[in-house]
């Protein structure tokens, strides 16, 4: 066997005065540790502030700011009736808009749109469900949003006979976001003639 060519360490021998030292040396990193934090965090995941206030959540979404899946020739489309409200309960708010083609006369089918935020700042709002289809051949009013559902009252016609001034059937409407999409119901007794 073999000597070791390197005498004997002294530190290789611990001894109590070797743990207090390593024991005071660590409680002085983690002191010092605690003392040089990051600063907080500035975002805000809506909970209250000192105020016990939430942060005002960003606006709704520019109905106008959108191009909307209408082909109205040279006329155009025009926002007939707009709403606002959290409809998919994240905590901001969606617009849901009514638009025809602005025709200047008669009644041009609507088509009812939902817009929320674009995820890109700067970027217009998406388009992003279509709860009326302007191919229906529906009017549409007393639109609100309301507890997180869209409700609104659809005009339609019977046969095509029916004059397109005169819409003779009436249902009135709720869509609620439900299982990742809109869900429509109508309530009882919502067809008229």
């Amino acid at each position: 066997m073999q000597n070791a060519a390197v005498p004997e360490l002294a530190h290789t021998h611990a001894r109590p005065v070797h743990w207090l030292a390593t024991a005071a040396a660590m409680a002085a990193v983690v002191a010092l540790a605690g003392w040089l934090q990051p600063d907080a965090a500035k975002a805000s995941q809506g909970a209250p502030g000192p105020s016990g206030a939430r942060p005002a959540a960003a606006p709704a979404p520019d109905a106008a700011a959108v191009a909307y899946p209408l082909e109205c020739g040279p006329v155009g489309t025009r926002i007939v009736a707009r709403a606002q409200g959290d409809l998919d309960g994240d905590g901001n708010p969606e617009t849901v808009a009514v638009v025809q083609c602005d025709a200047g006369s008669g009644t041009p089918p609507s088509g009812v749109y939902v817009l929320t935020r674009s995820a890109v700042r700067g970027a217009p709002p998406r388009l992003v469900a279509t709860l009326a289809d302007p191919a229906e051949k529906l009017g549409v009013s007393d639109l609100s949003v309301q507890e997180g559902a869209v409700t609104a009252t659809l005009h339609g016609y019977s046969s095509s006979s029916v004059p397109r001034c005169c819409p003779d059937q009436v249902r009135h409407v709720k869509w609620r976001w439900q299982g990742g999409k809109f869900v429509r119901s109508t309530r009882s007794g919502a067809l008229a003639a």
